[in-house]
């Protein structure tokens, strides 16, 4: 059996008396297209954000690849090939599209300073290649600061990509984006993302987009996972409807 891209084992996190993870287990193939689900406050950011290093669990281990990577730095882990965006786009908003792509780059090389430009041939081959793949070219030249809220997001995802991840979070990628831009939006970032083999964890409250778009599901309820399957299964429990989508009313 083939070790899992991602696995995490008996996490553990709690800020005070709010739990936000209690015995989380989860394993995460290469290639899979998985979404967390869960209301406000269920645990899923937690779980990003103990994944990326940017929290440390207090008990349990995550590995990438066979890798112990629950104490690890969040640099250190982006460098072993993980990648995430934010549900706000962190961008630089005075800098021009096609600049902040080259700033990623440039950051994934290592090599960002005075003496080795960000606007070196290959770097601007990268950028704008990645610019096509996610129908960014025509903003090349604007200013991020000019920019709709979708657009935003398509480039936060296409920088996170510089690195040629292979495991990709996406936190809330439709979230603030027009009830009419979701589905235009989120087919050009899987369609973007399936060119090349990677994992994608997404969080994600439209479950119109989890249906379409995910192989799986994993729900999340007060720190918990509530159920873990495809999503034809995962949405249809009984646990789901009550505490995550609403479906189900008690007598």
């Amino acid at each position: 059996m083939s070790t899992p891209l991602l696995q995490a084992c008996g996490i553990e996190k709690k800020f005070g008396a709010v739990v936000a993870a209690s015995a989380i287990d989860i394993d995460i193939a290469a290639g899979e297209r998985v979404s967390l689900i869960g209301s406000n406050g269920a645990g899923k950011t937690t779980f990003v954000n103990m994944i990326t290093g940017y929290l440390k669990p207090d008990a349990g281990s995550i590995t990438l690849a066979g890798q112990d990577i629950t104490r690890l730095a969040p640099r250190a882990i982006t460098h072993l090939g993980v990648a995430r965006s934010f549900q706000i786009p962190q961008l630089c908003g005075e800098l021009s599209v096609l600049d902040n792509m080259l700033v990623a780059t440039a950051c994934q090389d290592r090599r960002l300073s005075f003496f080795q430009p960000a606007h070196r041939p290959e770097r601007l081959a990268r950028a704008d290649a990645l610019l096509e793949r996610f129908q960014l070219t025509e903003h090349r030249d604007r200013r991020v600061a000019e920019l709709p809220g979708g657009v935003r997001k398509l480039l936060d995802i296409a920088m996170a990509l510089t690195g040629q991840p292979r495991l990709l979070l996406l936190d809330e990628p439709t979230s603030g984006v027009s009830a009419e831009e979701k589905f235009p939006m989120m087919d050009i970032i899987m369609t973007a993302l399936g060119r090349e083999p990677m994992t994608v964890l997404f969080v994600e409250h439209d479950m119109d987009i989890v249906e379409r778009h995910a192989d799986r599901v994993v729900a999340f309820y007060s720190g918990r996972i509530i159920a873990d399957d495809t999503p034809a299964v995962a949405l249809a429990t009984d646990d789901v409807r009550r505490y995550v989508t609403g479906t189900l009313r008690e007598e």
